[in-house]
């Protein structure tokens, strides 16, 4: 068989595979997108066997996100479609873990400072400069009762750990709390808007991405140490809620990123999403 025929032999069944997935009921997909997630995680696991490979690569798709948005709010000069709540719970999260890590200075502090001052500035250009396309009415969700679900799971489980101080501990949980659900409101806007441009998906997309690679990173930690990796982060309940925050994290941004992928293929310029997607 020549290379044009295998090409087109393989496009064909990957056209046919994606009309079955998309006749499929959402639970049926969703299983599917569960299994194709642990099929990638067992294939990571086979074939990379340094975990910091698969944090450069989490952290380079956050970067390039991160890229997607300075470009988008300087050369496109709007601000539709993305969520200042999200923008500041994210702002909000990172000085956390940039105080909870105050004395430590390594590649994780300077990407997280770095970090920070990006969403500053981006909350900055949608407060200020492109006030006027801010899409205020869209961005709709009630912020004050994740912050507080955050803060009464941090009450309920934070690190047990003796040698730092309660509240301190408590801030820590918080932020991690945070971090988790900060997308949110992105997520929500997007729901209400139901047309979603392309660098706006792009950018949400890769950081679906790094969310992924990153649960994955943890999770292959856990297996190849066999566990003793948690019993760094204290004992108690803290050490598998990090772990369980991180699989949440790459949860809320499944569905968004099956639409996303399913949209490429079909090469939609814009994403469309469904009313139940968020």
């Amino acid at each position: 068989m020549g290379k044009n025929q295998w090409t087109n032999l393989v496009r064909v069944r990957t056209m046919v595979a994606r009309a079955w997935v998309g006749r499929q009921p959402p639970k049926i997909q969703a299983v599917i997108g569960t299994l194709v997630a642990t099929a990638v995680l067992i294939l990571l696991w086979i074939c990379v066997n340094d975990p910091g490979l698969i944090f450069f690569a989490a952290e380079l798709s956050h970067a390039t996100g991160i890229s997607l948005l300075i470009y988008k709010l300087i050369k496109c000069r709007t601000c539709a479609g993305l969520s200042l709540k999200s923008q500041e719970l994210t702002a909000l999260f990172l000085g956390i873990k940039i105080y909870c890590s105050y004395t430590t200075f390594d590649i994780h502090a300077i990407l997280d400072m770095t970090t920070l001052i990006t969403t500053l500035w981006v909350v900055y250009m949608i407060r200020v400069i492109l006030k006027s396309s801010y899409m205020e009415d869209e961005d709709s969700f009630s912020v004050q009762y994740l912050v507080v679900a955050c803060g009464l799971m941090a009450l309920v489980v934070h690190p047990a750990s003796s040698s730092e101080a309660l509240i301190n501990r408590l801030i820590l949980a918080f932020g991690c709390n945070l971090e988790t659900v900060a997308i949110m409101p992105q997520l929500r806007l997007m729901q209400n808007a139901k047309v979603v441009e392309s660098l706006t998906a792009h950018y949400v997309f890769a950081l679906g991405l790094a969310r992924f690679l990153s649960c994955a990173q943890w999770i292959l930690q856990v297996v190849h140490s066999r566990g003793t990796i948690l019993l760094a982060l204290g004992y108690g309940l803290w050490p598998g809620m990090v772990l369980l925050l991180e699989i949440v994290q790459t949860s809320i941004l499944f569905d968004f990123c099956y639409y996303y992928i399913k949209s490429v293929i079909e090469g939609h310029s814009v994403l469309r999403l469904p009313s139940d997607t968020v």
